[in-house]
């Protein structure tokens, strides 16, 4: 059975506090692919009349974070980590309305150094 990554062993700098790396197993990635749907953009264009915040379109990039982020857990546990260093996120968008939204960094394996 693979381990966990808990979400405060991700870490955007290439250590985890109080832990030493141990092993490094190599680069995960979650990805996913999201449209906006028709409705959704009729709402943002409703809501850009208005100015400030769009927030049917904050609500879909959080969405797709979250779920890059959790895929790339997922794949980390798979390899055997325990964490992730040197996580990032990248987007493009692949066709118009079509965006993907990738999460990866370095799966590693951490022990505390205390």
């Amino acid at each position: 059975m693979a381990n966990s990554v808990s979400h405060h062993q991700v870490s955007t700098t290439n250590e985890i506090a109080g832990c030493r790396i141990v092993r490094s197993l190599g680069i995960v990635r979650g990805i996913t692919v999201r449209s906006r749907s028709v409705v959704g953009n009729i709402g943002a264009a409703l809501q850009t009349l208005v100015g400030g915040n769009i927030s049917i379109y904050t609500e879909l990039c959080e969405r797709s974070r979250e779920e890059a982020f959790e895929l790339m857990l997922q794949h980390a546990a798979a390899m055997g980590a325990n964490a992730v260093v040197a996580m990032r996120y990248d987007a493009n968008e692949v066709a118009q309305g079509v965006t993907e939204v990738l999460a990866y960094g370095t799966a590693v394996q951490v022990e505390s150094s205390t």
